[in-house]
């Protein structure tokens, strides 16, 4: 389990930046939409959509967790699977069943997200990540 949290393979460095850059990228702009709803908390919260039976303000709450802070950890390599695991089901939620019935280019964007993290899920964080350093200190015994 600590194996799959904490990964100790060494990428070469070019592949390591290039991940590094795109958690970088698509993590501020996820960022962007959370921090919005964030600023927005008061208005949304009776009008926000509630495709999972959970209340209109908790499904926000779960959204600006899945947009703001999951996004944090993603970008700088802490955790980094766990948190992807909430910005995968957000993007799913949001492109089957919030934008479902809408054309498809109402829901491109959250389809462009929910690739880019699942292949990042599947690259890992590379060797540029703080799951990468703390490896480093786990026992081999303990993986």
């Amino acid at each position: 389990m600590l194996n799959f949290l904490f990964p100790e393979k060494n990428d070469a460095p070019g592949v390591s930046w290039l991940l590094l850059a795109a958690r970088i990228v698509f993590g501020v702009l996820l960022m962007s939409h959370g921090i919005a709803k964030c600023l927005n908390f008061d208005t949304l919260a009776a009008t926000f959509p509630d495709p999972l039976g959970a209340g209109s303000r908790v499904s926000l709450m779960m959204a600006i967790f899945g947009e703001v802070v999951c996004p944090a950890g993603f970008i700088a390599g802490l955790l980094y699977r766990l948190a992807l695991i909430p910005m995968i089901f957000t993007m799913c939620v949001a492109f089957f069943a919030v934008h479902g019935g809408d054309p498809f280019a109402a829901r491109e964007l959250a389809l462009v997200y929910l690739a880019v993290f699942v292949l990042m899920y599947i690259a890992g964080p590379g060797r540029y990540a703080a799951d990468t350093l703390i490896a480093r200190y786990i026992p081999r015994r303990l993986r």
